[in-house]
């Protein structure tokens, strides 16, 4: 822990002191908003960008694609006032003028929001160093480029790093890192992994806080210095058209009421650490019961099968079941049905109840159902997390605690569930006592953050089935993951398989795995 209570004391390096981005703002106001910071000043930089080369085909291209596919809401503060803040231009005329500048305001350390830092003696000043994220060393006055490249070249996600200069060389080394599903245009990708970078940077500087220790790693390769040439800008432009054109495609059939992700299950024998998907056995969707987010259960000596379902141009989906007669599934009914969408419906036993507890993130809130006669009946027995968007959760025992495992979509413009995994210890299947793990999320990415199943014990080892979503493909393949620490304090897991689209012919993703018994069951993707 930490040896002093002082808060930390933070100033921000930024290019001007008005017209802020959302994401900035959202730094800003949870900085103001926790006691275990002072934000001390913002630091106007006099030349942020530098003497770097603009490309006025690239600042067109850019300014018009932000117009047209990046607008937000404006995000407005509750605790940030700017006005009200320390504002001081950055001494960088004399040599150590900005060192003597840091030591007088006392800062620990600095974040760089622009191209250009402090020079290296302010950043020896500074106890941890001048932090920043990838994608501000991206820019310039004409526009900024973090994924352009990525698109252009159909890379399957984007890298995101928090690293910090610090120590008698000021050298770079990386805090934490992130990779994220490529969107189809470089100014969404951006505009993205801002939002979720501030929340990666925020969980950083809480465990600097709460610790008073720095732990780094070396820094990962990084995206081009530069902006775009013309060929590149040229080609990125063309590959953007196609998707624009896929994209209204898309919202013309969705209009018509088809066009429908088709998902179909596989099932063979196996386990978590051991099935091979390349033997299993199809069990085909039909045009009224596209099946997804499979779930068994053991009941009576019988294996059920819960899912997902809904008929090519259904608006939401219910929860069906069917049961097993050898590989072929025999459909038994609907179990669950409400007016909003569900999906992903997670079965399991505690004492001589069964519980359900399915995706229901259009009524904000988790719900916990329990059954009064199997399998087609079931009450609501709990609720929790009133007012926020949480999808595809997990209850699980470890160590004779139960833990919450889900996917929560903090966000002001973009909704997404596949980049945090939040964990909160809990007192069972009635959800009255939620406690939040203290570095929530303790995973953060669209390559592995999603749940995509139970967690299973295995002979003294934790396996966590989650989404890997890359090449733009929500559901594109499927991580088993490995726990190896999980307490209140601290979460570690690393991924020990991806499984990939090839296992079978003619497949776009596989996103979800389920066994029980000796039978093991996923989903695939059959189209986009």
């Amino acid at each position: 822990m930490r040896v002093t209570s002082l808060p930390l004391r933070i100033g921000i390096l930024v290019e001007q002191n008005e017209s802020f981005e959302n994401w900035q703002l959202m730094v800003f106001d949870r900085i103001v908003a926790d006691p275990r910071y002072a934000l001390t000043a913002l630091l106007v930089h006099p030349a942020p960008y530098g003497a770097g080369r603009r490309s006025v085909f690239f600042k067109l291209a850019h300014r018009l694609e932000q117009t047209a596919l990046g607008r937000q809401a404006p995000y407005n503060p509750c605790n940030f006032d700017a006005h009200k803040q320390r504002i001081v231009p950055l001494a960088s005329a004399e040599p150590g003028a900005a060192q003597a500048q840091v030591a007088e305001l006392g800062l620990d350390l600095v974040i760089r929001m622009t191209p250009n830092g402090l020079p290296d003696d302010a950043v020896r000043e500074l106890s941890y160093g001048e932090w920043a994220l990838s994608f501000s060393d991206q820019k310039s006055g004409a526009g900024e480029w973090f994924s352009y490249l990525e698109v252009a070249t159909g890379a399957p996600s984007v890298d995101l790093a928090l690293y910090v200069r610090l120590g008698v060389s000021a050298s770079s080394v990386a805090i934490a890192s992130s990779s994220f599903n490529i969107k189809f245009s470089a100014v969404r990708n951006i505009n993205f992994v801002k939002e979720r970078a501030a929340t990666l940077l925020l969980r950083e500087l809480s465990r600097l806080a709460d610790t008073g220790e720095l732990i780094t790693t070396p820094l990962p390769a990084r995206s081009q210095a530069s902006p775009p040439s013309i060929d590149e800008l040229t080609r990125y432009l063309g590959i953007l058209s196609g998707h624009l054109v896929g994209r209204v495609k898309k919202a013309v059939q969705h209009k018509a009421g088809t066009g429908a992700a088709v998902w179909t299950l596989f099932t063979g024998s196996g386990r978590i650490d051991d099935f091979e998907p390349g033997g299993s056995v199809e069990i085909p969707p039909t045009a009224t019961d596209i099946k997804a987010d499979p779930f068994l259960l053991q009941h009576e000596d019988e294996c059920y099968l819960f899912y997902e379902a809904y008929a090519d141009g259904d608006r939401k989906a219910h929860i069906a079941v069917g049961r097993f007669d050898g590989d072929r599934l025999e459909p038994v009914g609907v179990a669950l049905n409400c007016d909003y969408h569900l999906s992903y419906p997670f079965v399991f036993r505690d004492g001589d109840d069964i519980f359900m507890m399915p995706e229901t993130h259009q009524s904000k809130r988790i719900e916990i159902w329990r059954c009064v006669e199997f399998p087609l009946k079931w009450e609501l027995h709990a609720t929790a997390l009133n007012g926020l968007s949480a999808a595809d959760s997990i209850l699980t025992r470890h160590e004779g605690r139960w833990w919450l495992f889900t996917n929560l979509s903090e966000f002001h413009a973009y909704e997404d569930h596949c980049s945090e995994l939040h964990v909160f210890e809990v007192d069972g299947p009635g959800l009255a006592r939620i406690t939040p793990h203290k570095r929530n999320p303790v995973v953060l990415g669209s390559t592995v953050a999603r749940n995509a199943g139970r967690i299973f014990a295995r002979e003294g080892r934790v396996f966590r089935p989650s989404q890997h979503n890359a090449h733009g493909i929500y559901g594109y393949g499927l991580n088993i993951m490995e726990i190896e620490q999980l307490d209140l304090e601290n979460y570690r897991e690393r991924c020990i398989r991806t499984i990939k689209p090839d296992f079978k012919p003619g497949l776009l993703g596989c996103h979800h795995f389920d066994a029980a018994g000796d039978r093991y069951v996923l989903d695939a993707r059959l189209t986009l």
